[in-house]
């Protein structure tokens, strides 16, 4: 069994405009030979237009969320199909942002994940703990509960990454340190093999919370670290060009 192959992905969350597609294509300017794959999942109003900007570089393109269904009254919903259809490659699936905030539960990132299958699709599934369950000693619970819960038996024979990302982490500065990774990072895979047996081990574990060019290197050469779910410091390309270098 190959090793799975790393993919940096950056989640530009409800940020962007045209202009800020430069960026993008900065990143594909700059990115000369990696062994990552590498993707930038703008907001869906960019999408066509990012996937058009990047045809010509090996940049991947991704959506942040999806519908479970492929269509209906479901007012401001974007389904699985219409991201494929705007030129995605992937997709993100259960950020603790819509976990936390739309009360998405296991069940419903299941069904998204089954949606992006649907629509050919990668799914990029999102999993981590909040501070207060990780002060109670509940993280690789809550964590190995979420991979049981988010990953459909669908899965089985796809390609699909998982992310973990501590919800604390996100977006304060503050990361865990290399020894809290790794562990979780290694229950995770524990997880997927139970799940899907080898096929469980060649998907990448990405780690992502306040990933940035400082501490890049780190991270990324942690065990069964498999790439990274960049947020913020993907805005920029020289940041995350930084980060991709970093592997």
């Amino acid at each position: 069994m190959t090793s799975p192959t790393p993919l940096i992905a950056g989640n530009w969350k409800m940020n962007g405009v045209a202009a800020s597609l430069i960026e993008a294509q900065g990143v594909a300017a700059g990115l000369g030979e990696t062994k990552a794959r590498v993707a930038i999942c703008p907001p869906a109003t960019l999408v066509e237009r990012a996937a058009a900007a990047l045809k010509a570089s090996p940049v991947l393109v991704g959506g942040q969320d999806c519908r479970a269904e492929a269509s209906g009254a479901f007012t401001g919903d974007v389904a699985a199909e219409m991201l494929a259809d705007a030129g995605a490659r992937l997709v993100i699936l259960g950020h603790s942002e819509r976990r936390a905030g739309y009360g998405e539960s296991d069940a419903v990132v299941a069904a998204k994940v089954e949606a992006a299958l649907r629509a050919g699709l990668e799914p990029i599934v999102c999993v981590g703990e909040t501070l207060e369950e990780r002060k109670a000693e509940k993280a690789l619970e809550v964590v190995t509960g979420q991979v049981r819960g988010s990953l459909p038996a669908a899965l089985a024979g796809q390609a699909f990454s998982v992310a973990y990302e501590p919800v604390w982490a996100i977006g304060t500065g503050l990361t865990p340190t290399t020894a809290e990774i790794e562990e979780v990072h290694v229950a995770i895979r524990a997880a997927l093999v139970e799940l899907f047996g080898d096929h469980g081990k060649s998907a990448a574990i990405l780690y992502g919370g306040s990933v940035k060019p400082s501490n890049a290197a780190e991270i990324l050469h942690a065990r069964e670290v498999g790439g990274a779910l960049v947020g913020g410091a993907s805005l920029k390309a020289e940041d995350f060009l930084g980060i991709i270098g970093a592997l």
